[in-house]
């Protein structure tokens, strides 16, 4: 193994507990997938983080800020709102979307849920990621 010169890597230390899989309900695991496959997309992530960040917004806003075209902007939208992670709140002609937090909130407790170390957390090496409610 060939490393940088001045650059030590680190072994990783042996597991020294085995820890028997949480049993899953195949629902939940199917609902995660399908919502991470949606996730997966550059754009519709994008999406979902505008509006996490300036909440409410328009499709026009939306397409000024990522550069896309209006139809591509509507079609991430329809397929976010399929899977209930954005809500779309019509005042007259426009459209309003903005994060359907309830849905949010819910795919991250079924994520963490499944964690089974009942604090919520996942750890990796040097980084943990919580979710607690505020």
């Amino acid at each position: 193994m060939k490393t940088s010169p001045g650059v030590a890597k680190r072994p990783r230390p042996p597991k020294t507990t085995t820890r028997a899989l949480k049993a899953v309900p195949e629902e939940t695991l199917r609902g995660l997938v399908d919502i991470f496959q949606m996730l997966a997309d550059r754009s519709r992530l994008r999406i979902l983080l505008a509006l996490a960040n300036d909440g409410e917004m328009h499709v026009t806003a939306l397409r000024q800020l990522l550069q896309q075209s209006q139809p591509a902007i509507s079609h991430h939208l329809a397929l976010l709102r399929t899977h209930k992670l954005v809500s779309c709140r019509r005042d007259g002609k426009n459209n309003f979307y903005s994060v359907n937090s309830a849905a949010v909130r819910g795919l991250l407790e079924d994520f963490f849920g499944v964690t089974g170390n009942g604090q919520r957390q996942l750890e990796l090496d040097g980084f943990a990621l919580a979710f607690k409610n505020c």
